[in-house]
């Protein structure tokens, strides 16, 4: 028996799954492209197209079920959300022993989240009206669309399940991941800081620009970079 058969599979081959090429690399960058044009320009027709469906939802906001939502808001919140991101970098580096993984998975959600900031201030959208809301949350002070939260938990989740793709955790993480994304969806929606349809774009917008971004940041730029760059590897 080979000395290489009795040695333990390296840890890094569970989850380096992001690091895989894209089979279609310029179609998934033309759909996030014109993901974020459809996006944005529908977020200046909304208006407040659903504030019923928002005020319905915030009648949802009481006892245990308001608490654990408002919870879930400021979990997620940038500050918070920034320092889980930068802990599960930390995780997937000690897994992998290599950077790389680690940091196209925190690349990969930055580059789909911060984004759409930019978009929320451009169109500027309002929040739903605390005036006519049954249980207001205090008033906050950046515009509603997209919902910065639920495009960062949706980024999160992709970029998740991408790391994991070779491992047994990947099924779980799918399914979890999924859970995470409705919860945080609802919670946003019945603590009405967003209306729904922007928690419903932000999903769609995660679904759809989280591809591009990794083909840009993960399969061009990365192999670009010296100590980011796999052992062996010519670029021209």
């Amino acid at each position: 028996m080979s000395d290489a058969a009795l040695r333990p599979h390296r840890r890094e081959s569970e989850v380096n799954g992001i690091l895989d090429p894209s089979r279609y690399p310029l179609a998934s960058v033309a759909l996030a492209v014109a993901a974020v044009v459809v996006i944005t320009v529908v977020g200046f027709t909304l208006g407040s197209v659903d504030l019923g469906l928002a005020k319905a939802l915030n009648e949802l906001h009481t006892g245990a079920l308001g608490a654990f939502t408002t919870a879930v808001y400021h979990v997620i919140s940038p500050g918070p959300a920034i320092g889980i991101t930068v802990v599960v970098v930390g995780v997937i580096w000690w897994r992998a022993r290599d950077l790389r993984p680690a940091l196209a998975f925190g690349g990969t959600i930055a580059i789909t989240w911060v984004p759409s900031a930019v978009v929320k201030e451009l169109v500027h959208r309002a929040r739903p009206d605390v005036s006519v809301l049954p249980h207001p949350f205090p008033v906050q002070p950046d515009p509603s669309y997209p919902s910065g939260h639920t495009v960062y938990i949706t980024a999160f989740v992709i970029a998740l399940v991408w790391v994991l793709r070779d491992s047994r955790w990947h099924h779980l993480a799918v399914t979890l991941g999924i859970v995470a994304i409705v919860v945080v969806f609802f919670a946003v929606a019945i603590d009405a800081v967003h209306y729904p349809t922007d928690a419903a774009a932000s999903i769609l917008w995660s679904l759809a620009v989280a591809p591009g971004v990794r083909v840009v940041w993960v399969d061009w730029l990365m192999p670009r970079i010296p100590f980011l760059r796999p052992r062996g590897l010519r670029v021209r």
